[in-house]
């Protein structure tokens, strides 16, 4: 009955959501998916996904799988997988990614740096250049309708 193990957390499920209207305050570590629809002021960890939903406001460094965009973030995003910013998102902070989606309307200020999971090259390579796709660095003010991705 207790403590005979801990089940096993699904991070393609949303297991919390920060509902409009409401305002958190300090530090967020989930092991399953989450979604902010009202404030979040303080860092996010999650092993799932984030979305900040249209009302949603977050005042964090965002780390997760994919992360998308439909508020505002002002923060450093990190995602193993998508970042994505829908034609409502705003993000203002730096984003690390292996993809990155802006749709139209939507806004990201900040530097942007994506990666793949392929090695770097190694000391000695006479090919130094980077694959294509693997790393991009910019210090640019994006508005997708400006700028489509």
């Amino acid at each position: 009955m207790f403590g005979k193990g801990k089940a096993k957390i699904n991070p393609n499920t949303t297991d919390t959501l920060i509902g409009e209207g409401s305002v958190f305050e300090g530090r967020i570590r989930s092991q399953a998916s989450l979604r902010v629809e009202g404030t979040v002021n303080g860092d996010i960890e999650c092993v799932g996904d984030v979305t900040v939903g249209e009302h949603g406001v977050a005042r964090s460094n965002i780390t997760a799988r994919n992360v998308t965009i439909a508020g505002k973030v002002y923060g450093n995003v990190t995602t193993g997988g998508i970042l994505t910013i829908t034609a409502t998102g705003q993000l203002y902070g730096n984003s690390l990614s292996q993809s990155l989606v802006i749709a139209e309307g939507g806004i990201f200020q900040g530097q942007s740096k994506m990666q793949t999971d392929k090695p770097q090259h190694e000391e000695g390579d006479k090919s130094k250049e980077p694959v294509a796709g693997q790393t991009a660095y910019g210090n640019q003010t994006y508005n997708s309708s400006s700028a489509a991705i």
